[in-house]
């Protein structure tokens, strides 16, 4: 099994960069889009630091589906947007998410990535499913809802 996984997937989205660019650096606007916004009702989220772009952060604590956790934006311009992610819970996990935003027509192409290392448990569940398998649908799911999220907030101008 390799050191790392990584699981990547892209989209379009008929909305110039800028509006896509906005929406992932201010992660209060996440809870619009975020494939896993929705896994518990009750989830308590806490926002810190700048109100968007490098230094912003949000920490969420919910049911066992959502689990505990924190992002940090450590990067950010205008085509690329790097999150420093840390699960807590159901189990620790540490790894870095870059959405790549590149002009694609009257456009935008969005690339999702997710690194880390397989360590402990992601090795554990690597042996029943790959991390492609277990966070790509989320990762899908995420983009298709930032689609349609963003199209409809371009088309209302």
């Amino acid at each position: 099994m390799a050191s790392t996984y990584t699981v990547e997937r892209t989209q379009h989205i008929d909305a110039p960069p800028e509006a896509v660019h906005e929406r992932h650096v201010d992660l209060r606007r996440w809870e619009s889009w975020s494939p896993w916004e929705d896994l518990d009702p009750d989830l308590r989220r806490t926002y810190g630091g700048a109100a968007s772009g490098v230094g912003a952060w949000y920490e969420w604590d919910g049911n066992r589906r959502a689990g505990k956790g924190r992002m940090e934006i450590i990067g950010d311009d205008a085509s690329t947007v790097r999150i420093d992610l840390q699960f807590l819970r159901p189990f620790r996990s540490h790894s870095n998410t870059v959405f790549e935003l590149h002009p694609d027509g009257d456009g935008t192409h969005v690339t999702w990535s997710m690194v880390g290392p397989n360590t402990g448990m992601t090795r554990v569940m690597g042996l029943f499913l790959s991390m492609d398998e277990m966070i790509g649908p989320d990762i899908e799911k995420g983009l298709v809802r930032r689609k349609s999220e963003a199209e409809a907030a371009a088309a209302a101008g």
